[in-house]
């Protein structure tokens, strides 16, 4: 089998979801008291990490697990009816020629995974019109249909990402030098070069110098 892997942020979504999640919290009609103390708590780590005193992949582990602690005493259909009205503004917003190159590999017969840091209810909304074959992304954690604040969140990023790709397609026959992979962070070249065809969707500085170093092709 070939597959195509989609980074999410910058990549088949334009732009990043964290701003977006602090912003629906911060105005939400009946959360919007929850979002005081998830500022509070990512507070000093983010100053932290702009002084060089904390690793980026630590500050954006600390902010994702303070937003989920947000979602205290919610039960599985309220935090989902929280991501699906995210969703409904995001879809706007994806990536049109990433789209278009997603939706003609599923022609092809290829299988699409979603390789995302963001929170799975989420990403499963703004694609659920695509032909997705399998999302991985950070899940959020619950018993008896309850947000469990007591289990920390697994998310996914850096070397992360692989790992999990990796594990979900264990036992099967993938031809990685035919499958195709998107991103457009330096810190997804591990992605990247798990293929034989790598693209670069508007790649930040670091990327674009290794994307021409190596060839890859560029998606501006």
């Amino acid at each position: 089998m070939n597959i195509a892997i989609f980074d999410f942020d910058g990549t088949l979504y334009k732009k990043e979801t964290f701003p977006l999640l602090m912003k629906h919290l911060k105005y939400h009609p009946i959360y919007k008291k929850r979002y005081r103390s998830f500022f509070a708590a990512v507070l000093l780590p983010y100053l932290a990490y702009k002084c060089k005193l904390y690793k980026e992949e630590k500050m954006k582990y600390n902010m994702m697990q303070s937003y989920v602690h947000a979602f205290k005493g919610l039960t599985i259909e309220e935090v989902n009816h929280f991501f699906k009205t995210l969703a409904e503004k995001m879809i706007p917003d994806i990536n049109t020629t990433v789209k278009g190159r997603l939706e003609q590999h599923a022609k092809d017969g290829m299988e699409i995974y979603i390789v995302s840091g963001a929170f799975t209810p989420l990403i499963e909304y703004v694609t659920k019109d695509l032909p997705v074959s399998h999302i991985i992304a950070t899940n959020i954690p619950f018993k008896n249909g309850v947000y469990h604040s007591t289990e920390p969140i697994t998310h996914v990023q850096g070397i992360t990402k692989c790992q999990l790709i990796k594990k979900a397609l264990k036992g099967k026959q993938v031809q990685w030098s035919d499958s195709i992979s998107y991103a457009d962070s330096y810190s997804d070249i591990p992605i990247l070069e798990l293929v034989g065809k790598p693209i670069c969707v508007h790649p930040d500085d670091a990327l674009q110098i290794v994307a021409k170093q190596k060839g890859w092709e560029i998606l501006d």
